[in-house]
Formats: structure tokens, C-alpha cells, sequence
């Protein structure tokens, strides 16, 4: 069991969380993911981990309630304890190297580029970051990543927060004005890092997007999470998440994550895994 130490609303809809796992803080990296169950009925889900704190053994994660599953586990509070906390998977960024870089994040995607901005930062690179949101009421990690940028634009669809536009409208202006970068990262919707790979080929900028495909096992053993990068079949739990994005196949990409759609909308779904879980529990308890 993995005990909740610290817990912080974001957002309606967002939260942070410390959680206590010191072998997983001990080793966790940047870009690299962990996979969490609230209880032995629940979905295995995987998260980016948000930031470690080897002296305590805690592991940040920061989670969208979007399902059952994070519904159930925005629901614990601290000193309170989920089953399974598995990490860390995936590789780490590559970010050794890069002198001027800039970090973009979209919605929670945000907190997935967090740490690689506080990684960049701590080894002495020069730090833009812009991060979007569709309005100020779901901005996030603003007095976070204002501690790790030389320069931080926030930016809102809507334009009630910061400068009025799109990530990538930004991004685009700042290229314009002449900001040479020998990095960029990009983390959020795919139609965004879409639209950055779309900005960056043309210059040559290298440019890193953390994949988010359907994933169960985190192992590769499922193959669940199959992308095509660079024309070949790639696995992003165990390849990625990161990947280089002048490589990636958004379109198949998009199309891949569409696949249980209809499933996901529809009211009386229930999972045959759970199902079989509660069968088996039932059969115990006879």
C-alpha cells in the first residue's frame, strides 16, 4: 500500500498529489511515468510523474478526473492509501546538451512538462516556457514553472488570462522575432504538438512530444500503446513517452486514440476485467 503525504487542488478538475514510494523517488526521472490502482478493482492507470522528493520517498503526480478511476482517487485524502503505485516506466528525457530551450504545455499537459522545465533549469539552460490554457479558471503550476523560466508566457484561448491566443501562435511569434532555440518540448493535445513540430521542422529546431496512447500493461507486452515513429512500430511505455517529433505519425497517432470511443461514451459500459474481479471476489467470499 502507497500512502498519500501531501494533497493540493489545482482546479475544479485537477489535483496534486505526494505520494510515498521511495524506491520509485529514488529512480524517477523526468519524462518517465508511473502506473497507479486505487484498490484490487481498479483500472490501471498510467501518469507522468510530476517531480520526486528523494529525501522523503515521495513521488508528485498531478491527474484530470476524467473516469472512474481518478474520480476514486481525487476522492482520498492525505494519510490515506492507494494499492499499487508501479514506476518508474518509460525513459527519461534527453535533455543533456541543450543550451536555450523552450517548453510548451497544453492544459495538463503542463504538468507533464513541469519537470523537464525544473531539470532544464537546474543544469544551467536557458528557459522559455509557455503554457495554455482554455481560460484563467484552469490555469495551473504558474508560481511553479515561474520559479524555473527566464521567461514564462501564459496564454488563454479565451484571452481572460495572460496573452490572448494559442500556444503555438506564441511560439510562432517568438521564432519571428528572431529567438533562436536548440530545443523545444512539447506536451499537451496532439493537434498542438502537431501544430509545434509543424512550426519547429522548417528550422531544424529538435523537438521532443511526450506520446499519450492507449496503454494497459506499461511493458510492451500489450502492444496497446503501438505508435509509428519514423515509419517503424514503436512502443510508448517502453520506447517512449518522449519521442522525437519530426518522427512521429500524428494521423495515425489521432486515429489510434479514437479507437474505444464509442465504448467511452457509452453509459452502461462496464469492463470485462472488472467484471471478472468481482466475480472471482464473490467467489471467495461463498
Amino acid at each position: 500500500m502507497y500512502k498519500i503525504a501531501r494533497k493540493q487542488v489545482l482546479n475544479d478538475n485537477v489535483t496534486r498529489m505526494s505520494i510515498v514510494a521511495p524506491l520509485v523517488a529514488s529512480k524517477g526521472k523526468p519524462g518517465q511515468f508511473i502506473i497507479f490502482r486505487v484498490d484490487e478493482f481498479g483500472e490501471r492507470i498510467p501518469l507522468t510523474i510530476a517531480g520526486t522528493n528523494k529525501e522523503d520517498g515521495t513521488v508528485d503526480i498531478i491527474f484530470q478526473t476524467v473516469g472512474k478511476a481518478t474520480r476514486m482517487l481525487s476522492q482520498k485524502e492525505e494519510g490515506e492509501e492507494i494499492l499499487d503505485f508501479v514506476g518508474p516506466l518509460g525513459k527519461p528525457s534527453e535533455l543533456e546538451g541543450a543550451k536555450r530551450a523552450c517548453v510548451i504545455g497544453g492544459g495538463v499537459g503542463t504538468a507533464i512538462a513541469y519537470p523537464s522545465a525544473v531539470a532544464l533549469h537546474e543544469q544551467g539552460t536557458k528557459v522559455d516556457v509557455i503554457v495554455g490554457f482554455r481560460n484563467k479558471d484552469i490555469v495551473i503550476l504558474e508560481e511553479d514553472f515561474g520559479k524555473v523560466a527566464d521567461n514564462l508566457y501564459m496564454m488563454t484561448d479565451d484571452g481572460s488570462y495572460g496573452e490572448h491566443g494559442f500556444v503555438t501562435k506564441k511560439l510562432e511569434d517568438l521564432l519571428e522575432a528572431g529567438e533562436e532555440y536548440d530545443l523545444v518540448i512539447a506536451i499537451g493535445p496532439v493537434p498542438m504538438m502537431k501544430a509545434v513540430v509543424d512550426l519547429t521542422r522548417p528550422k531544424g529546431i529538435r523537438t521532443l512530444v511526450s506520446l499519450n496512447p492507449i496503454m494497459v500493461d506499461g511493458t510492451g507486452m500489450c502492444g496497446g500503446c503501438r505508435v509509428l515513429i519514423g515509419g517503424k512500430s514503436k512502443f510508448a511505455c517502453v520506447d517512449g513517452p518522449e519521442f522525437d517529433g519530426f518522427e512521429v505519425d500524428f494521423e495515425d497517432l489521432t486515429r489510434r486514440n479514437r479507437s474505444y470511443v464509442d465504448e467511452e461514451k457509452a453509459r452502461d459500459h462496464a469492463c470485462r476485467m472488472e467484471l471478472a474481479a468481482l466475480e472471482l471476489s464473490s467467489k471467495k467470499a461463498e
